[in-house]
């Protein structure tokens, strides 16, 4: 710039001056909005993704201990069936005088395992009920990961397509950043 009022332009000072007003910016801008909403959008979904496949591993764990406690119930009632047994047994040997004593305990020994038996089967069913949650936060897991996935593939649709200038891969990228978000929609909605 001259001090007569005579202005000289750079090469690159044109291109600036479009871009600052929005003249042929709005297409990056467009991108690159589209790009920070999709990957605040996918790290959302990510952290959905790690907290589901927390809880699975939690229900899981919380469905073994169940089973365990069945199993010890189990134990407890072959137990019991054994000490009945070996009172019928003794019921069969023994002199009449003591044949009263042997009765009690067999009724004893029925009323018990009848207990532990309800209690055995109650913990069998907790135990089915935290599986099926684990297999359930699985299943959405696997929801919240393949939407995190797509997404991110629309974020590199998107840096492909702001570096080619290439319009059908705008297309692809809006298309797999709406997949995206449409699988997240199933995950959140447990489908």
């Amino acid at each position: 710039m001259s001090g007569q009022g005579f202005h000289v332009h750079g090469p690159h000072d044109h291109e600036l001056e479009h871009a600052t007003q929005g003249h042929g910016g709005s297409h990056t801008n467009g991108i690159a909005m589209f790009t920070a909403v999709i990957a605040t959008v996918g790290a959302l979904f990510g952290y959905m993704g790690g907290a589901t496949q927390a809880n699975a591993g939690l229900y899981k764990n919380n469905a073994a201990i169940k089973k365990t406690e069945a199993s010890n119930q189990w134990n407890y009632y072959q137990a019991k069936s054994s000490k009945q047994n070996l009172s019928e047994l003794a019921l069969e040997l023994a002199p009449s005088t003591r044949k009263e004593f042997y009765t009690d305990e067999i009724k004893r020994y029925k009323g018990e395992k009848a207990e532990i038996k309800v209690a055995a089967e109650k913990l069998e069913a907790e135990s089915k009920s935290w599986d099926q949650r684990s297999d359930d936060q699985m299943h959405q897991h696997h929801r919240w990961a393949q939407a995190t996935t797509v997404l991110q593939v629309a974020i590199a649709m998107a840096a492909i397509a702001l570096l080619s200038k290439k319009k059908w891969l705008e297309y692809v990228m809006f298309g797999a950043g709406a997949v995206g978000v449409v699988i997240g929609g199933l995950a959140a909605m447990h489908i």
